[in-house]
């Protein structure tokens, strides 16, 4: 069979192959081919639950050419005030809409759906078998190295004895009757959004037993807003992280510093959190999380048998009829860093903290504008995923490391600026001459840089 010729041969046609590609074509003239194993881009959102929406802003999200979201604020509900969240279903249309209408029309992209790549050398259909070779001529990208896990296609790890009801939040939707209670087994923002649906069904909260083996700070979204508008907001809190740092004496009082700053905050106000993944929630969210009162803090479930839900650290009973919701899937597992140019091979991470498509662009464009990848690499040290909490100084120390070494890059400084994915920080290059307080709040944040990065440097030593 003649094979499939291609510059790039791109494994994963999710957000972080679609951002690369999107970066890959606009910046260079080369010829791609995607091959996913999903019958359309748009990755593990094609596996997510109905309800799902971005804990974040559209600007944040998708590809740097085409804009996700109307940027609109919502009026009314939990998220009132604050820019719109794209729900599953459009996060998938418009993924589809860039293949369709951008990636596939320029002639230079080829996509391989419900596939897979065999070895190193051949793609196989997974609804034929059949296998075709394909001849790389520079790289392959490996978009899966962050071993995505979702609650509908990765089985609980604890037993079930038969009878026990059991299903992943996905079919909270096809309820067709009232239960008897329920159990949400997982305290990630899966759990959360479970949690937050179920009450919003209407769902007595003291007929919910949150299973949380440990509790997680989370991060106000009205801090994380995008665009001119939230300025003033949006700086002021990356300012104000900064200044808990170099205030902080130990790492303890940072992450109390950072809660009383109101940077981070808590499920319940009487327990100290041990873990953090980045979930952002709204203080109204947050208000419906803590009408729940049965939280089960005994470690992870272990096993459930029909009358009893075994835990790490004890067991407590099953009411009768329940039904147990799991959210326990890890998520974005903390799969360790390996350098993301090497020979042949590039596999895009996290450049910077939780920054998932706007890193794969960055890494699009190095790779199309920057032939030495020992220097593509200096400029990119890989951010392994978070789970303790102490993990937020190492992932916001390498990210600045990132950021000052970016800096020096005049070219690479013009592409963060125009950069739709860098909504966060390219409101900066916007700010005219004559607005003094934007200025003043910049230079405050500029006058915290260094020392919050020595002092990052002396926290993270003592953890060791």
């Amino acid at each position: 069979m003649t094979p499939i010729e291609t510059d790039y041969l791109v494994i994963g046609a999710g957000a972080i192959g679609m951002a690369f590609v999107d970066a890959l074509l606009t910046d260079s003239d080369a010829h791609v081919v995607m091959v996913d194993r999903h019958h359309r881009p748009g990755g593990h959102w094609n596996e997510a639950y109905p309800f799902v929406r971005l804990h974040q802003p559209a600007a944040y999200y998708g590809v740097n050419s085409r804009e996700l979201g109307e940027g609109t604020k919502d009026t009314v509900g939990l998220n009132a005030g604050m820019y719109g969240l794209s729900s599953g279903a459009e996060l998938l249309a418009y993924f589809e809409q860039v293949m369709q209408q951008r990636f596939v029309p320029s002639g230079r992209v080829r996509f391989l759906p419900m596939s897979r790549v065999v070895g190193s050398d051949e793609v196989e259909s997974l609804v034929t078998g059949a296998r075709q070779p394909v001849k790389v001529r520079r790289k392959v990208v490996d978009c899966t190295h962050s071993r995505m896990q979702v609650p509908a296609t990765t089985p609980p790890r604890y037993a079930l004895a038969p009878g026990v009801r059991c299903v992943p939040l996905n079919e909270l939707v096809r309820i067709s009757q009232p239960q008897a209670g329920y159990v949400v087994v997982g305290a990630g923002k899966t759990g959360m959004d479970a949690c937050i649906w179920l009450l919003g069904q209407g769902v007595d909260p003291d007929s919910i037993r949150w299973v949380m083996p440990r509790d997680p700070w989370v991060l106000d979204r009205a801090n994380v807003q995008s665009g001119d508008d939230f300025f003033m907001n949006t700086w002021s809190s990356l300012t104000r992280q900064l200044e808990a740092v170099i205030a902080a004496e130990d790492v303890a009082d940072l992450m109390l510093r950072l809660e009383a700053a109101g940077e981070w905050m808590r499920i319940d106000p009487s327990v100290m959190p041990s873990v953090y993944h980045g979930a952002i929630l709204s203080k109204p969210e947050l208000a419906q999380l803590r009408r729940i009162r049965g939280i089960v803090r005994l470690g992870h479930v272990k096993a459930i048998d029909a009358e009893r839900m075994h835990l790490e650290k004890g067991s407590i009973p099953l009411a009768p009829g329940a039904l147990v919701v799991d959210c326990s899937a890890t998520g974005i597992p903390s799969v360790e860093a390996v350098p993301i140019w090497q020979g042949d091979r590039i596999t895009p991470q996290w450049v910077r903290s939780f920054s998932t498509v706007f890193s794969a662009a960055l890494i699009g464009h190095l790779e199309a504008t920057m032939g030495d990848d020992a220097q593509k690499n200096a400029l990119c040290t890989p951010i392994v995923p978070p789970t303790l909490a102490t993990d937020w100084l190492r992932m916001l120390l390498v990210s600045m490391n990132n950021q000052h070494l970016w800096s020096k890059h005049p070219r690479l400084q013009q592409w963060l600026a125009e950069s739709r994915l860098n909504a966060l920080f390219n409101t900066a290059s916007r700010v005219r001459p004559d607005d003094a307080e934007k200025i003043a709040l910049m230079q405050r944040y500029r006058q915290t840089v260094k020392p919050a990065m020595a002092r990052l440097t002396g926290l993270i030593a003592t953890l060791a």
